[in-house]
């Protein structure tokens, strides 16, 4: 029976759901199955798409090391990004932020993001 519920007690702890900083329209970032799913945007608004790569990508910096995790675990990269233009500025930041030897998966979408003054939106999945 112990051994039972010693499973049980693992599947529920790998099936929970965390949210932090939920509200009613939408969480900071969910952690499930030992896996973080996170949505950065930029907070410098009037700087260009390479300034608000570079902070968009501190500022996934800073919610994975709060819930425990790092860039190196990244698993994949969705970057919404207005402005084709913009794409070697975005990549400049990129390649100067991620962890040599760990790039995850990653592709570019051209997107119209719901701030007017977004440039660049990032997605991330990463494993804790």
């Amino acid at each position: 029976m112990a051994g039972w519920q010693a499973k049980l007690d693992q599947k529920e702890t790998l099936m929970s759901i965390t949210r932090i900083d939920p509200e009613h329209r939408m969480s900071e970032a969910i952690i499930h199955n030992e896996t973080v799913y996170y949505t950065s945007v930029p907070e410098n608004l009037d700087d260009d798409a390479e300034a608000q790569t570079a902070n968009a990508l501190a500022v996934i910096d800073n919610i994975l090391t709060r819930v425990g995790s790092d860039k190196s675990r990244i698993l994949d990269a969705t970057i919404f990004l207005v402005n084709l233009e913009d794409f070697p500025a975005m990549n400049r930041a990129w390649d100067a932020w991620v962890s040599p030897g760990n790039a995850p998966v990653r592709c570019t979408v051209q997107a119209n993001l719901m701030n007017p003054k977004y440039k660049v939106e990032i997605k991330i999945i990463a494993a804790m």
